[in-house]
């Protein structure tokens, strides 16, 4: 019997494209604007449980990098974890956010060539208004602030009915900044120009 599980929380990314990044309107199909792209999705989850584990106000991060078009596979993904977490609740969000308790993750599995493992690392993650921050000390620094909404007043731009397995829907955002170094990952990005998206995610068992 497959096992139980839920979590909620807020989300937000970087990646190496330029802001707007192809991928959401394209369906996965568009070409990087780089011809490749790196990428970190940061997670803090507000309530979770998986099975009789509780899962309440921890962090991870997915980060990786694709040689192309997202479609196309053959990505390289690793996995942060929270160091505060017990090996019971480490176990329980390495099986959600590798896809293998099922889940939205679940179906990015095919288009993974290369699985770089976990870590559990000391993970600040932040939130205020349209801004987003997480700090992983050597690992992942990265930030983002929403693009403001012309028609309405301290919302974001959106763009919605997307493949993305946080949220359908996405607030659009701009990269302060992007720094990973962590499985042999490499990415150093200050310009400001970059891509970002977030939004809260509310994921279960299938």
């Amino acid at each position: 019997m497959a096992t139980s599980w839920q979590i909620s929380g807020d989300y937000f990314e970087t990646c190496s494209c330029s802001y707007v990044c192809p991928c959401m309107p394209t369906n996965l199909a568009g070409q990087p604007t780089k011809g490749h792209c790196y990428f970190a999705f940061a997670f803090h989850v507000d309530r979770g449980r998986y099975d009789t584990v509780a899962l309440d106000g921890l962090n991870f991060a997915v980060v990786g990098q694709t040689p192309g078009v997202m479609a196309n596979g053959n990505w390289s993904v690793g996995l942060i974890l929270d160091e505060r977490a017990t090996q019971e609740q480490q176990q329980a969000i390495t099986a959600i956010a590798s896809g293998q308790a099922g889940g939205p993750m679940a179906a990015l599995a095919p288009l993974i060539g290369k699985f770089l493992g976990a870590q559990a690392k000391p993970i600040q993650y932040q939130k205020n208004g349209m801004k987003r921050s997480v700090s992983i000390p050597g690992v992942l620094d990265q930030a983002v602030e929403g693009v403001a909404s012309p028609a309405k007043v301290g919302e974001p731009l959106y763009i919605d009915n997307t493949l993305h397995p946080a949220n359908a829907r996405l607030a659009l955002a701009k990269a302060a900044r992007s720094h990973l170094n962590v499985f042999g990952l490499r990415w150093d990005d200050p310009s400001g120009h970059n891509n970002g998206h977030f939004a809260p995610f509310n994921w279960q068992a299938a």
